[in-house]
């Protein structure tokens, strides 16, 4: 039998530091988990918890106390170009225009393909005729679509995301859940993106890590085997997304916490 080695592998990844009065706070227990090339894993978990703190650790922001990341079986110790990180709060730059923005990475390539690049991308997020606007001229989903395609046109293999709809309405949320799944269909890129919203992981992901209050460890790892686009009012839909909410301490409506 063929083993696939994972794409993404966290082995007993602990946190914790020394707070100023001397107590010992740990932020992370015991972490393991695998991610396979090409998959589209969505972590949840209280707030606080440890969500983006596990995500710096991947990416090579944050040491961890103990354990390691592997990526291609390669520990993790810096970022890399080809691990891309976006952030909930839009970082795109105000002085430059779509099209700049989204060529930004690209000074190593030749103007033909970078024009070639920019504009591939320009068609995909949907901004045909937006490329010489600036980011004041742009709605905040526009502001993220930017966002995603300079991250994608620099090539990564990659893509770290913490909330990155987080700063938007609901309509443009649910707009963009779906605009990124047909990215992520086109793009097959490896995807870890942290959320605090149980509906969207559900939309989104192949599968949904559930992790526990701090120290943040594994409750639970969800599979999602839905077909996309997704159907919310499916029965099964909702009862996955029910189990996640159970796994969080929340009932169906994921408002009233219970002990856990």
């Amino acid at each position: 039998m063929i083993v696939e080695t994972p794409k993404i592998e966290f082995r007993d990844i602990d946190l914790h530091f020394t707070a100023e009065d001397g107590s010992v706070i740990q932020v992370l227990d015991s972490v393991n988990l695998n991610i396979r090339e090409g998959e589209f894993v969505c972590i949840v978990g209280p707030s606080g918890c440890g969500k983006s703190t596990l995500l710096n650790i991947a990416c090579g922001f944050l040491k961890p106390s103990s354990g390691q990341v592997l990526i291609d079986e390669v520990p993790v110790v810096r970022p890399n170009r080809r691990r891309v990180f976006i952030f909930q709060d839009n970082s795109v730059f105000p002085w430059l225009t779509v099209s700049q923005n989204i060529g930004f990475g690209l000074a190593d390539v030749s103007p033909i393909e970078k024009e070639k690049t920019v504009q591939r991308y320009i068609e995909m997020i949907g901004l045909s005729g937006f490329e010489h606007a600036y980011p004041r001229e742009l709605s905040g989903g526009m502001k993220q679509r930017v966002e995603i395609a300079r991250a994608l046109a620099s090539g990564p293999d990659i893509l770290f995301m913490d909330e990155p709809l987080g700063a938007l309405d609901w309509l443009t949320r649910l707009k963009m859940r779906a605009d990124l799944v047909d990215i992520w269909r086109q793009e097959k890129k490896t995807i870890l993106f942290v959320t605090h919203d149980v509906e969207e992981s559900v939309q989104l992901a192949d599968r949904v890590v559930v992790l526990s209050d701090r120290p943040a460890a594994i409750r639970a790892v969800v599979d999602v085997n839905l077909p996309r686009p997704r159907n919310l009012d499916d029965p099964e839909y909702l009862r996955i997304r029910d189990e996640i909410f159970d796994w969080m301490g929340l009932d169906h409506h994921g408002i009233a916490a219970k002990s856990v």
